[in-house]
């Protein structure tokens, strides 16, 4: 079950990962429909992730590949449309959190790729799954063959419009 902020939890404790940890994830129709209404998509169709847990010095990495039918609405024609996501991530993490800076206002760009801190001795590989998924997301998607096409200048034209008109015309005699 998936915590209010988490449209999908699929916990694993730091202690459980040994030499490493290998899970197949497959969200079911209400995770689908979570994690669609969380990344604000018209639908969610399909969502799997073959997932591993690798040990690093202090910590460890999250590395996967994923695979996702998503529904989108085109920016040009705002019609839902669907599209395959197929992608490879990798999210490293670390058990130290004395590692973190102590507010944002010392965050620079550097820290842009810092691991993630892991709280309370668990990995949220749904987290990572959504999180990945969210970054191949087209923030501005579009329908194969939608073309915009802009206005037409049939337009009445507006009050401002005629009186330059008539501020041009030379005075009649």
């Amino acid at each position: 079950m998936s915590s209010p902020a988490e449209p999908w939890s699929v916990p694993v404790r730091v202690d459980d990962i040994g030499k490493g940890v290998s899970r197949r994830l497959v969200a079911d129709d209400a995770t689908c429909a979570r994690i669609a209404k969380a990344l604000e998509l018209e639908a969610l169709n399909r969502l799997e992730a073959e997932v591993e847990i690798r040990p690093r010095f202090e910590g460890g990495a999250v590395v996967g590949k994923l695979s996702a039918e998503v529904v989108q609405i085109c920016g040009v024609s705002l019609e839902p449309f669907a599209t395959e996501i197929d992608s490879d991530f990798e999210a490293p993490f670390t058990t130290r959190p004395d590692d973190e800076p102590e507010s944002s206002e010392e965050l620079g760009l550097a820290d842009l790729d810092r691991p993630d801190v892991i709280e309370n001795g668990v990995v949220d590989l749904g987290h990572y799954v959504v999180e990945a998924l969210a970054l191949d997301l087209d923030p501005f998607p579009r329908k194969p063959g939608a073309v915009f096409e802009p206005p037409s200048d049939t337009a009445e034209p507006s009050p401002f419009a005629a009186l330059a008109a008539l501020k041009r015309e030379p005075p009649q005699e």
